[in-house]
C-alpha cells in the first residue's frame, strides 16, 4: 500500500507503467469536472470511476481485495477514513467474484484518513476498507482507477 499527496506522485512512477499512467492522468486532468461513472483511460488496461457518496460507519463495511486490478484511489473532494490490512490470514466473508474482481473479508484493520489531494494505491496483497466516516458522514467525490495486473 502507498498513501501520499499527489505532489509526490513522481516518487511512485517506478512501481509500474500502469501506476505511472494512472497518477499522471490524475495530475493532468480536471477530475472534479468529470461526471460520475466509468471512463476508459487505456482500453482493457486502465479504467477510471468517478464516485460521489456519503461516507458510512465502519460496522457497515468489510475489508475488500482484488486479484486482477491494482486500485489507485484519489480524493477529489472531501475526506474519508480508510481501513487497511495485509491479506495473509484474514477469513473471507464472501467467495471471490471473478466478474467484479472483488472478495470481501472479515477482520480488524488499521485506519488512516484520505483527504483532498491525496491518493492511495492498493495491491492484491492489500485488504482495504474505503468510504468510512471520520466523525460524521460527509459527502465525498473520489476517483478510483483500476490498473490491470499483468498476467
Amino acid at each position: 500500500m502507498v498513501v501520499d499527496k499527489l505532489e509526490n506522485a513522481h516518487l511512485y512512477f517506478g512501481l509500474g507503467s500502469g501506476i505511472e499512467k494512472a497518477l499522471r492522468f490524475i495530475q493532468n486532468n480536471p477530475l472534479d469536472s468529470l461526471s460520475t461513472g466509468k471512463h476508459e483511460i487505456e482500453q482493457e488496461k486502465i479504467t477510471l470511476s468517478i464516485n460521489e457518496y456519503a461516507t458510512k460507519n465502519e460496522n457497515q463495511a468489510f475489508l475488500e481485495a482484488h486479484e486482477k486490478n491494482i486500485d489507485v484511489q484519489y480524493m477529489i473532494r472531501g475526506r474519508e477514513k480508510m481501513g487497511h490490512a495485509l491479506r495473509g490470514t484474514y477469513k473471507p466473508h464472501t467467495d471471490y467474484d471473478n466478474k467484479k474482481d472483488i472478495q470481501f473479508f472479515e477482520g480488524m484493520a488499521d485506519f488512516f484518513c484520505l483527504s483532498e489531494g491525496m491518493f492511495a494505491v492498493f495491491f492484491s496483497t492489500d485488504l482495504h476498507m474505503p468510504g468510512l466516516q471520520i466523525h460524521h458522514s460527509e459527502q465525498v467525490k473520489k476517483a478510483v482507477i483500476k490498473v490491470r495486473v499483468s498476467e
